[in-house]
């Protein structure tokens, strides 16, 4: 397991106020970390806290960040990818209180030659499981017109 200590941006292609993962802590061929500081002000903050149907973009977001660590160990930059869906979200608060400090974890249960993956995600606050879910996600070829490009 690698220990990263390297903006963010340098890993997923998310923005200003959809880059919601703050720190990427941990990566490997098979697992990575990532961690969330829930903001007090922003798109999803409401009543003092974020939705915790939010937490699938986090996932997400951490399994971008796998994906961008493996792109720029071959030599390449991280880009966008698609999330196609979960199973068996499941959810332990109604929502992620501005201020906690998450940590978003991903394991790569398949990832096919054809771009598409399957990882189990959970998510933590104050060490406990307070999230979970299998999500799958679409890695399309480079130029693929798919996400805008020109193949």
């Amino acid at each position: 397991m690698s220990v990263i200590n390297e903006r963010i941006e340098n890993f997923i292609p998310h923005r200003a106020g959809m880059r919601l993962i703050d720190r990427l802590l941990e990566v490997d061929d098979e697992h990575v970390v990532a961690e969330v500081d829930v903001p007090f002000g922003g798109l999803f903050v409401r009543d003092g806290q974020v939705p915790s149907w939010i937490g699938i973009e986090y996932m997400a977001q951490t399994v971008s960040a796998w994906a961008g660590s493996r792109a720029r160990g071959s030599g390449g930059q991280p880009r966008p990818g698609l999330l196609l869906g979960s199973r068996k979200y499941e959810v332990h608060c109604e929502g992620f209180p501005s201020g906690a400090k998450l940590r978003v974890e991903a394991r790569v249960e398949l990832v096919a030659t054809n771009g598409l993956g399957q990882f189990d995600c959970r998510i933590r606050m104050n060490g406990e499981e307070v999230a979970g879910a299998r999500i799958s996600v679409l890695d399309p070829p480079e130029g693929s017109k798919l996400l805008g490009g020109t193949a």
